[in-house]
């Protein structure tokens, strides 16, 4: 004999003191071991609660002592286990949303139907329009013969879903119904609000229908918001489930399909790892475009940036010890900072004279900050549980650095995929496009880093250079300088660094310019840049290795300068999960084509 007495009811009601009589009820619940949810507004209350028929007992004697509730109508099942996970006491604007101005249950309602009259109605085959008006789902498990859905995936949606009704409506009987009644109480009075001259409510809703008549000209079965998920004509639970990602009730046959994975996927809404990953990517690139327009950077904020204090440094004043770092700020600079209250060490702000010691960290406050614009059109090429592979547009900073901090392309992807923070494989120059491979966590991201540093990843860059190579194949063994020269720009010197590229000739053009494929077989900073300047072939649209062997002054072009042609065409590497050799491409640039 099931034990478990579950109940619905609701009462339009004004209600004050809110607060202290969710308290009330929260703590009268726990002791009676009830679980499921109560819905407190000023307009009233709604309640689903199941538990011992004791319990249930008392807590609906305590409802019906509130002002204006001593008629509270109670439906009640029956089943063999706690329907519910938890007990919960809300406060809300209303007991059932809808956010209608002007419809108040408490001042007027329709007209009810009892549940016989709409029986013999439907027996005399008389002309009514039965409107249910719950979401879309619910109406799946079963409706009336002949009833017309709303349409409608939440409650708060009907009063735009009335207007898709036809017009022939308005002037036949309409009789509006839901699981229990408490929606029609306002989705009624609305239509009549909008010219529906007969418009009537099921009392009591299907619950009370099936309770009273049984199943006569009833298909199917009831939806129920707890995890019986649906009841039949005696108001027992079936073996229907609900998948929770499209919400769509499952018969039993459906839930042995190997689509449904519960949680996860159902025979109506299963799609293929391929299916998944291209929408997961959709998504994403929807966020990325929302994080990035307008720019990040653009938008005034308070920037605060670290500065470490290197061992050398210890013992030194703060001003002393900004000084000896060489920033791009000067001594004079960095007093006024101080004076300002701008230099912070565990949020208090410090003195030019204090000491400093090493390993300590200052924050630099720099109000109001607005960042260079940039070319933001990140492009998301994969994802999965291991990787994040994008398209790099130029130019982008990879990383704070200077005048960027959030117009950067990690700092828009950790916006898109947080609480996930994506950890770069690799860099490329904020002036250089094509694809960037990121780790989704530290664990993934050692081998694939290991990768990188035994020159196992192959890399294919595409360059239009300015000159002609003699060969269609050549390459460069140039060692290049660790140390910058005084304006950031590394160079090739005899004891640099072991670097070597092969380049292959893609295209010659009329115009002396020449578009070659470059692989370089190690990593070093700028090097496919400085072996091409080397051999007297520099990239168009260089602003650091110009022809004639010159060095340029700048860094980072602006969006509106002629592009630097260089691009990450294809990237091939280990899968840090699988071991599986993967391998990524992206579009040509323009420059390119």
């Amino acid at each position: 004999m099931p034990s478990i007495v579950n109940i619905a009811a609701y009462q339009f009601a004004s209600l004050t003191e809110l607060p202290a009589l969710r308290c009330e009820l929260r703590e009268l619940c726990q002791r009676l071991d009830l679980r499921g949810t109560i819905l407190l507004s000023e307009e009233g209350v709604n309640l689903f609660i199941a538990g011992t028929r004791e319990a249930t007992d008392e807590l609906v004697r305590r409802i019906r002592a509130l002002p204006d509730c001593a008629n509270l109508d109670v439906k009640e099942s029956l089943s063999d286990e706690q329907p519910f996970n938890r007990m919960l006491v809300k406060i809300k604007r209303e007991i059932i949303a809808f956010g209608v101005p002007g419809i108040d249950p408490r001042q007027y309602t329709s007209p009810r139907m009892t549940p016989q009259t709409l029986r013999d109605w439907l027996d005399e085959g008389r002309e009514v329009t039965l409107l249910d008006v719950r979401n879309d789902f619910e109406v799946q498990a079963g409706t009336f013969s002949g009833a017309t859905a709303i349409g409608i995936d939440h409650f708060r949606d009907f009063p735009d879903a009335v207007a898709r009704l036809p017009e022939s409506m308005r002037q036949q009987p309409v009789v509006t119904f839901c699981t229990g009644g408490i929606r029609c109480e306002k989705a009624a009075p609305l239509l009549e609000q909008l010219g529906f001259e007969q418009v009537y409510q099921l009392d009591g809703g299907i619950l009370n229908y099936l309770e009273t008549c049984g199943e006569a000209h009833y298909q199917g079965e009831c939806f129920v918001f707890d995890r019986r998920v649906a009841v039949n004509a005696a108001l027992e639970e079936t073996d229907t489930a609900q998948c929770f990602v499209c919400q769509a009730t499952l018969s039993a046959e459906q839930q042995q399909s190997p689509q449904f994975i519960e949680g996860e996927s159902c025979p109506l809404c299963y799609r293929t790892p391929e299916e998944r990953a291209t929408a997961r990517l959709a998504e994403r690139q929807a966020a990325l475009r929302r994080v990035i327009d307008p720019l990040p950077g653009s938008v005034p904020y308070d920037n605060f940036r670290p500065i470490s204090v290197p061992e050398r440094c210890h013992g030194l004043t703060v001003l002393d010890f900004l000084d000896a770092m060489k920033t791009h700020l000067s001594r004079d600079a960095w007093e006024e900072i101080c004076s300002a209250g701008e230099l912070f060490d565990r949020g208090a702000p410090v003195d030019a004279s204090d000491t400093v010691r090493a390993g300590q960290r200052f924050l630099h406050k720099m109000p109001a900050t607005l960042e260079p614009d940039v070319a933001a059109d990140i492009r998301l090429v994969h994802e999965d549980d291991a990787l994040i592979v994008v398209a790099k547009p130029a130019p982008l900073p990879m990383h704070p650095c200077g005048r960027f901090n959030r117009n950067t392309l990690s700092w828009i992807l950790r916006e898109v995929f947080q609480p996930i923070q994506p950890r770069p494989a690799h860099r490329l120059d904020a002036n250089t496009s094509g694809l960037v491979v990121l780790c989704k966590n530290r664990r993934v991201s050692r081998p694939v880093h290991a990768q990188f540093a035994d020159g196992s990843v192959q890399k294919t860059y595409l360059a239009r250079i300015q000159g002609e190579p003699n060969s269609d194949a050549f390459s460069s063994a140039l060692a290049i300088n660790p140390k910058p020269t005084p304006h950031g720009i590394r160079v090739g010197a005899a004891d640099g660094l072991p670097a070597r590229t092969e380049f292959l000739v893609r295209r010659r053009y009329g115009d002396g310019t020449t578009l070659v494929e470059a692989r370089p077989l190690t990593g070093r900073t700028n090097q496919i840049r400085i072996h091409l300047w080397d051999l007297g072939l520099p990239i168009c649209g260089d602003p650091a290795y110009r022809p004639d062997h010159q060095l340029g002054d700048k860094q980072t072009l602006t969006p509106r300068d002629a592009p630097l042609c260089l691009h990450a065409q294809r990237i091939a590497l280990r899968h840090p999960l699988t071991g599986e050799r993967v391998e990524f491409t992206t579009v040509l640039p323009t420059w390119a084509k």
